[in-house]
């Protein structure tokens, strides 16, 4: 397990170079410490022949203290001082588990706060930003190009023979499942709902009349007429009755119609209105009616046509998929983004309904903010805990250890300058 596994390794190539800086300067700090020895020796050693030698030698004796100091709590932070099992050394790999707790409470305690999170997503007004996002041509486009790879994947997988026979299966089945008199007189009940049915009747009889009045219509009408009053034809008289009867059908078809249309009470609508109801409620609630009705309704789903049918729908509708999603200038993928793009415009046009989200958003994000705090709290501890102890000290010394051996330094340097003092003001008052 490495660091990069929870996500704060450095970059590969700057690692090199951080080990690199981080053995510089411990040679640095290494090479002050011999620096601070050797002038120890030589300033003990010069002693006797000039006072202001024992101010060095004070010197370089307290920056000697000081250094082997600061080595010694340096190192004790990752390993122990010369492999000696002192008590409260190897601070780090000792406390690993605790470590990784407690940056887990400190990260969510002061980061991933419930009242933080929400603050910032108050600031940050979620449905605006989906709404200029949205509204974005180059976003809205990202949009449908997403969605057209999304169908492309979808069309691939459903292009199965599987596939196929389950959409016929299931589509058969959905249709078996429908109560055709029912669904048939609830959609009459809505045609004849406020005298619908009326205005049909109308068009219906127009269609009538328009049909008779026609010259052809009137002249076939004659003939057949004419054919059937065959005593006539002895006498020549069999089609001038033919004209006579179709003129008069016309005329009173006329008639009808113009009666019809000036009175809404007129016989015939009434008698239209109790035959539409009572075959409205004959569909919905007569048994023989629903039973016949769905007697033909499996005789027409056991048709291999019906199957034929589907499978070429389907078939059909796969192949349009593909040839659009297949194009540059595709007309899914253009109507996703155009979609996308018009709901952003609609949604930033609409603070209603933008404040109805961010509601939302707000209404659910502290249940999800607590869920997923704990989540990412056992999160960082599990793998802290689970991190090689080896390997974690080293890519922890590797990241800070140069800051820390400035801390070596300045020690070398702060208590040698300390020491340097107190032997001067002992000194001083030494008289």
């Amino acid at each position: 397990m490495t660091i990069a596994s929870v996500g704060t390794r450095a970059p590969r190539s700057t690692a090199p170079s951080r080990r690199r800086g981080l053995a510089h300067m411990k040679r640095l700090a290494g090479g002050l410490l011999a620096l601070a020895a050797l002038l120890y020796v030589a300033a003990t050693m010069l002693e006797s022949r000039h006072p202001g030698w024992r101010y060095v030698a004070a010197f370089a004796e307290a920056a000697m203290i000081g250094a082997i100091a600061d080595w010694f709590a340096v190192v004790a932070l990752f390993r122990h001082p010369l492999g000696l099992p002192i008590p409260h050394t190897a601070i780090i790999p000792a406390n690993k588990a605790r470590i990784g707790r407690e940056l887990a409470d400190f990260i969510c305690g002061n980061f991933l706060s419930t009242p933080q999170v929400l603050d910032k997503l108050r600031a940050f007004d979620p449905a605006a930003q989906l709404a200029r996002w949205l509204a974005d041509p180059t976003n809205a486009a990202t949009v449908g190009r997403h969605g057209a790879a999304a169908a492309r994947y979808a069309l691939v997988a459903f292009d199965d023979d599987r596939v196929g026979r389950f959409v016929r299966r299931a589509m058969v089945e959905q249709l078996g499942r429908v109560d055709v008199s029912q669904l048939v007189g609830q959609v009459l009940d809505v045609l004849t709902a406020q005298g619908r049915h009326q205005a049909l009747l109308d068009e219906v009889l127009q269609q009538v009349a328009r049909l008779i009045g026609d010259e052809d219509v009137r002249t076939r009408i004659a003939e057949v007429i004419a054919s059937e009053v065959k005593y006539l034809r002895y006498v020549g008289l069999d089609t001038v009755a033919g004209n006579i009867v179709a003129n008069k059908m016309v005329a009173g078809v006329g008639r009808l119609i113009g009666e019809m249309g000036d009175d809404p009470d007129h016989e015939l609508r009434l008698r239209f209105d109790q035959f539409m109801a009572a075959f409205v409620e004959r569909l919905k609630h007569d048994p023989l009616v629903r039973a016949r009705g769905e007697k033909l309704k499996q005789e027409v789903l056991r048709q291999p046509a019906l199957t034929a049918y589907l499978e070429s729908l389907w078939g059909e509708f796969l192949g349009w998929l593909h040839d659009d999603l297949g194009r540059e200038d595709s007309t899914l993928r253009k109507r996703i983004a155009g979609t996308a793009q018009s709901l952003g415009r609609r949604l930033a046009q609409d603070p209603a309904m933008t404040q109805w989200i961010n509601d939302q958003v707000m209404a659910a994000a502290p249940q999800t903010i607590a869920r997923y705090r704990e989540d990412i709290r056992r999160y960082i501890a599990s793998r802290v805990d689970a991190w090689d102890t080896e390997e974690m000290t080293l890519e922890l010394e590797r990241n800070i250890g140069r800051d820390l051996q400035f801390v070596r330094i300045n020690g070398t340097l702060v208590g040698g300058l300390i020491g340097l003092a107190i032997f001067s003001a002992t000194q001083f008052l030494r008289g």
